[in-house]
């Protein structure tokens, strides 16, 4: 007997079905500092084509009035020392409060008025007030990038749907340090976490929540009211 496709297995099951995005969706890039995008550090790989992908998303998701929020991995000497996920891989460690490794990739431009989370585990919701955050800003879809694909991207996008937001990642927008986990996070977020989208895709979604120019004639009598009150 034939064993079935892993695509029927799945589709059998009732999963992949596409998520229903919102109106105000919000970005989360994940930990694209330079401890995961600069590859002269051990912790690192080469991610200059996902970050300048999430380049892209950055500057649709700004002309929107999405909001965007960037995390980064930090420790300190005491969390160094005791925490249960740097036994496991030790190599994090180097992820030092102060150090170069913590700050965002300039590449992506980050805006001071854009909120900037430090995170000491996998998911960017886990011992933050991301949740509260996108609360308060209104967001009701989360557009996950970042690094790593099988690590902290994934573990967010699980804790996102968790939190009751359809998960949309861009696959151009997230890296790793391989292919085989990169492409095995991707294929389990879409089948039960979220889409996995072309970046067309997300741009196209973004560019249709911009909002409306001023008629001319509304831009006309704005004009006309300034000169007035000068």
């Amino acid at each position: 007997m034939d064993r079935p496709s892993t695509a029927h297995v799945y589709e059998r099951a009732g999963f992949g079905r596409p998520v229903v995005r919102g109106a105000r969706p919000a970005v989360v890039v994940v930990d694209f500092t330079y401890g995961f995008t600069d590859p002269q550090y051990p912790t690192a790989a080469d991610m200059t084509a996902p970050v300048l992908a999430t380049a892209r998303l950055l500057d649709a998701a700004r002309a929107a009035g999405a909001p965007v929020v960037f995390t980064t991995i930090s420790y300190d000497a005491a969390q160094v020392a005791a925490l249960a996920w740097l036994r496991k891989a030790p190599g994090m460690a180097a992820l030092q409060v102060g150090s170069r490794l913590v700050e965002i990739d300039q590449r992506l431009s980050p805006r001071p008025d854009e909120h900037l989370l430090t995170k000491t585990g996998a998911s960017a919701f886990f011992g933050t007030a991301l949740a509260g955050h996108l609360a308060s800003v209104g967001a009701d879809t989360v557009i996950v990038t970042g690094a790593t694909t099988s690590g902290c991207v994934r573990a967010t996008a699980v804790d996102a749907v968790q939190h009751g937001y359809p998960v949309l990642v861009p696959n151009v927008c997230v890296g790793d340090r391989a292919r085989a986990p990169h492409d095995a996070s991707l294929f389990d977020i879409n089948e039960k976490y979220g889409d996995v989208v072309g970046l067309d895709d997300v741009l196209a979604y973004l560019e249709a929540l911009r909002p409306d120019p001023p008629e001319p004639e509304q831009l006309s009598t704005t004009t006309s009211q300034a000169e007035a009150r000068a």
